[in-house]
């Protein structure tokens, strides 16, 4: 006889008290309805870790290529960038579609040779621009190649988001049915292979393309290519391997829409969303208002709006603290030896946090977190406002301190959301809320375009703890709301 948690059974017992309850907490007495193997684990984080690790690779590598074809100015890499956020905030939509409907294996799968074919060619057109079109950057032809590696920049970047959205927020979920703590250890590890692709991989292009340039085009397609099968076959194995994945998506009459929480508020999209699907076209469904107004109406909007506040950010050591640390007098070594650091500890949360989640829950977990990173940084900023002798060094450990609460508060909102999201809108969901988190990540890159010396850098700052502020807020919201509701 399977055991099953209380929480399980009281949410089949009453659909409406299921958004109410925190999977995070487990009786300890309730065993684990996991079957899964290790073997089939290993093979998703080993699927999984291929395609974290070369979009880390030609994520990074690009930047390294462009600079190299036309050095001295920022505009070939700027527009590469904001194309590819803009193609994630305008596609996601089709590509939620995809998920929720399509057979689970074709959509990785289809995802996984997209995202080969789009850096193999980009590599290709790269290396083409560097021998042929170095010096001549005003041509059509340089344009128009450029141009195709701007779109090729795109369909990368959306079938990453397919492969990790199907991954991370379908797949998981799926094979952890019923498995709290499992599904939390679970995805402790996959972040722990993001992390680590992201700390290791740009150092490896890196310290290639030092070597020769040439040299680091051809490995990225070639890893590239070479991975592909690889990936394929262990996810196909884990899909094959697994039962509950092959169960098809429900598909209810009613559309994507959650029923109003509360009063008759929202009836008319309930009205609409009681049409069926058929009497639609596939534009109609993909539209991005519709996706939108399902993200924002649904019950894990609040915990997901607030992580999308922490995605407007200058308090990290991406490139533009970096150069800000530069300015001021840091050392190369020293900013080397602070993003270090800075990724250990980011890797320590994926530990601390199956432990956290375990024993607060997911709510608690999250609520505590998040509190952590705002003291963490305003305690960073405020050294760094004083003009103290180590005013430099307060600002560096705040943020190292703050990004341990960032990734718990990442997994204990991931956990949260795989919760409540039902299996037919994991798609939609997910995508909608990649889009908005795209956009707060661009709102953080203009105020740095806005504010680009580094002695104004202490408002882009500011606002970072604004942005915080406002996290805390919204989850604060929720929170209340989830209280008032139980």
């Amino acid at each position: 006889m399977t055991l099953q948690s209380p929480e399980t059974i009281s949410s089949r017992q009453d659909p409406e008290r299921a958004p109410l309850l925190d999977p995070g907490r487990t009786d300890p007495q309730v065993k684990s309805t996991s079957s899964l193997s290790s073997s089939v684990i290993s093979r998703l984080c080993i699927s999984h870790f291929l395609s974290a690790w070369n979009s880390r690779i030609f994520e990074f590598g690009s930047v390294l290529f462009l600079v190299s074809i036309w050095p001295g100015t920022l505009t070939l890499v700027s527009i590469y960038a904001l194309a590819r956020c803009l193609a994630a905030i305008v596609f996601s939509p089709a590509i939620g579609h995809f998920i929720d409907h399509g057979n689970r294996l074709v959509v990785v799968q289809v995802s996984i040779i997209g995202q080969r074919v789009a850096v193999a060619v980009s590599c290709a057109l790269l290396l083409f621009l560097r021998s042929r079109h170095r010096d001549d950057h005003e041509s059509p032809l340089f344009m128009v190649t450029f141009g195709f590696v701007v779109l090729l920049a795109g369909v990368e970047k959306l079938c990453h988001l397919l492969n990790s959205i199907s991954v991370t927020r379908d797949w998981v979920v799926e094979m952890t049915e019923n498995d709290a703590p499992g599904r939390a250890h679970l995805n402790a590890q996959i972040r722990r292979i993001d992390l680590t692709c992201k700390l290791l991989g740009p150092l490896l292009i890196a310290l290639v393309d030092q070597y020769s340039t040439v040299v680091a085009l051809w490995f990225t397609m070639g890893s590239s290519l070479a991975s592909a099968l690889t990936e394929s076959l262990f996810i196909k194995t884990v899909y094959d391997r697994v039962t509950t994945l092959r169960r098809k998506p429900q598909q209810p009459s009613t559309e994507s829409f959650p029923a109003p929480e509360q009063g008759d508020t929202g009836s008319e999209n309930l009205d609409q969303a009681k049409q069926s699907p058929s009497s639609s076209s596939y534009l109609h469904h993909v539209l991005p208002w519709r996706s939108v107004l399902l993200y924002a109406q649904h019950s894990a909007f609040l915990p997901s709006f607030a992580y999308a506040f922490l995605q407007f950010t200058v308090l990290s050591f991406s490139g533009r603290m970096v150069a800000f640390l530069l300015a001021l007098g840091y050392s190369p070594f020293a900013v080397g030896i602070s993003r270090t650091v800075s990724t250990i500890a980011e890797l320590s949360a994926t530990f601390v946090s199956p432990i956290a989640i375990r024993k607060l829950g997911s709510l608690k977990a999250a609520a505590v977190s998040i509190t952590w990173e705002a003291v963490c940084l305003t305690v960073g900023v405020a050294y760094f406002f004083l003009g103290s002798h180590f005013f430099i060094t307060g600002l560096v450990v705040g943020v190292i301190l703050s990004r341990i609460g960032l990734w718990v508060f990442d997994l204990s909102v991931h956990n949260i959301i795989q919760d409540r999201v039902e299996n037919s809108n994991r798609g939609a969901f997910s995508t909608a809320e990649a889009s908005v988190h795209n956009i707060f990540e661009m709102m953080s890159y203009i105020s740095t375009i806005i504010f680009s010396e580094p002695a104004d850098f202490k408002w882009p700052m500011l606002m970072t703890l604004g942005s915080i502020y406002l996290a805390c807020l919204t989850y604060a919201r929720f929170m209340m709301s989830v209280e008032a509701q139980s």
